[in-house]
């Protein structure tokens, strides 16, 4: 085709455990990039998927000898965003596609609506789909964090997303390290843009979320980039003042009467159990804090590659 757009764009595939659909996504996948760009990429990033998954790559970088594909080899387990940012960091394209998952259930088309949508003048465009196949623990994520967020936009589950080389390059002045890719997009002030589409499956399929490494990000994200934590120690702060108050008319009201009753143990010890559950719950928070601050800012490696192969 002459009409081929000359943007060079990278895509990034994440490769997990589990993984079983990588030959069918990436037939699909290049074959989309070679009938509508001159040069392309794909980096496929393994994170402990397994030989199934790799045998996929192979399998069709042999029926596609003119493919530039990369597979980036993980020292171990690092789980979705520092094995993405592993690739993202690797890709060279003027776009570079994001793919957390080999399972698509949307139509080929869709790849291209991203990529045109982004020519439009937006850095960020995500393909999201119905709400009601994203598991309900992403759904509530997502509405807590869109809640108590600082900036403007507002996070929902995606299939894929395309970022332009500037979003790459402001990403990588926010921080040394990412640890929620998404938070970071939508907090460096460039125009994003959600497209919906109709899927062509039925169901619940993936989720950020499932395991504890994926909460654990979450947990990370609720810290770094809303109001949560903070605003859930002022709330405890004035609850236990409200109780202090409750409790001193208690000890008033107690003196001033005719009758003075041993009793009181019950109230007593209500307000020392709220007490300590606040004291407790602020120290977690706050050692929530230092943790993730420690972590960010004196471990020099983001991620550890154990290889890069070129084929």
């Amino acid at each position: 085709m002459d009409n081929k757009e000359s943007n060079f764009v990278s895509a990034v595939v994440y490769l997990h455990r589990g993984e079983r659909h990588v030959y069918e996504f990436l037939q699909m996948l290049g074959g989309v990039l070679e009938d509508n760009f001159q040069k392309h990429e794909i980096i496929c990033v393994n994170d402990d998927a397994g030989s199934e998954a790799l045998d996929g790559v192979y399998r069709y970088k042999e029926e596609h000898d003119h493919a530039i594909v990369s597979i980036i080899q993980m020292g171990f387990f690092h789980g979705l965003e520092a094995s993405m940012n592993a690739g993202i960091d690797l890709a060279i394209g003027d776009f570079v596609f994001e793919f957390d998952s080999c399972y698509a259930d949307y139509d080929k088309e869709l790849v291209m609506d991203v990529y045109r949508k982004a020519l439009e003048g937006y850095d960020i465009v995500a393909a999201l789909p119905p709400k009601d196949q994203s598991r309900l623990s992403s759904r509530a994520f997502y509405a807590v964090y869109n809640c108590f967020s600082h900036g403007e936009g507002k996070l929902a589950t995606e299939r894929f997303q395309i970022i332009s080389r500037r979003a790459i390059n402001r990403t990588s002045a926010y921080s040394k390290t990412i640890p929620f890719r998404k938070a970071v997009y939508a907090s460096c002030g460039l125009k994003i843009y959600d497209m919906d589409y109709a899927s062509r499956t039925e169901g619940v399929i993936g989720s950020r979320f499932e395991d504890a490494q994926k909460k654990n990000t979450a947990v990370d994200a609720l810290i770094l980039f809303t109001d949560l934590a903070y605003k859930v120690s002022v709330f405890l702060s004035v609850l236990m003042a409200v109780l202090m108050v409750i409790a001193g008319i208690y000890v008033i009201v107690v003196y001033l009467g005719v009758n003075k009753p041993v009793e009181g143990w019950t109230a007593i010890m209500l307000v020392m159990t709220a007490g300590f559950f606040a004291t407790f719950l602020l120290l977690t928070i706050a050692i929530k804090y230092l943790d993730v601050l420690l972590r960010l800012v004196f471990k020099r490696q983001k991620y550890l590659i154990a290889s890069i192969e070129k084929l």
